[in-house]
């Protein structure tokens, strides 16, 4: 389904340069749940922002639903990100002033996939009861906990149906029966929608619940 091709990512400091990811193969299979580890520094979100179409490697191909994604102009590689890839950060990424279902359905109205509002905030009051935040649908990212926040942008990950969802240290904000609650979730989700699973993070016992993990260590692909 995702294929990264020697993949490396250097970046200027001052007069040096930091070669983050040196020439990184990487396969991803459709429905698969993939765990990336490593210390920090590793190269592990760089790798995750690079697959997802976030940040243009300094060389390589990533290869999405055969279609090479860095070919693509940035509208067009934009569209990709809203159609077929989903995003958990660490840090959730809200927006204040939106209430939990705004927030949700946001991509789904950039996408455009629909002339029915009213069908898209159905769409989006559907996955915030799954998640388990029926009776929160009209807080604000300020009332809600840590861990209701990331069930929230969970949701919003899922709204246009994504063919990949990479979540990069999704539990690395909270504490550890939540994040291991987030996890289970995600891993749920997973088993019932058949969605590819990416999870960058530190947490081992974390890593332990994916199906397959990778181990990056000083931008190299070291364990599969």
């Amino acid at each position: 389904m995702l294929i990264g091709r020697d993949i490396h990512k250097t970046f200027d400091q001052l007069s040096n340069k930091l070669h983050v990811l040196k020439g990184l193969n990487l396969t991803i299979q459709d429905g698969e749940i993939l765990a990336i580890v490593g210390p920090s520094g590793a190269g592990k979100s760089t790798l995750l922002h690079i697959l997802g179409g976030l940040d243009k490697p300094t060389s390589g191909t990533v290869v999405l639903d055969d279609e090479e994604i860095y070919a693509l102009n940035d509208a067009q590689r934009a569209k990709v990100r809203n159609q077929k890839i989903g995003f958990v950060f660490q840090f959730y990424h809200l927006l204040p002033e939106f209430t939990a279902l705004e927030n949700v359905v946001l991509p789904a109205l950039v996408k455009g996939n629909s002339n029915n509002v009213h069908d898209i905030e159905h769409g989006g009051v559907h996955l915030l009861e799954k998640v388990g935040l029926k009776e929160r649908l009209q807080h604000r990212p300020n009332q809600l906990s840590g861990g209701e926040q990331q069930r929230v942008a969970i949701a919003r990950a899922l709204i246009n149906s994504p063919k990949i969802i990479f979540c990069d240290e999704p539990t690395g904000n909270l504490d550890s029966e939540s994040g291991h609650q987030i996890i289970e979730l995600l891993v749920g989700l997973n088993r019932a929608n058949k969605q590819t699973l990416v999870i960058v993070t530190h947490d081992e016992e974390i890593a332990k619940l994916s199906r397959r993990i990778i181990r990056i260590r000083d931008g190299i692909l070291v364990n599969d």
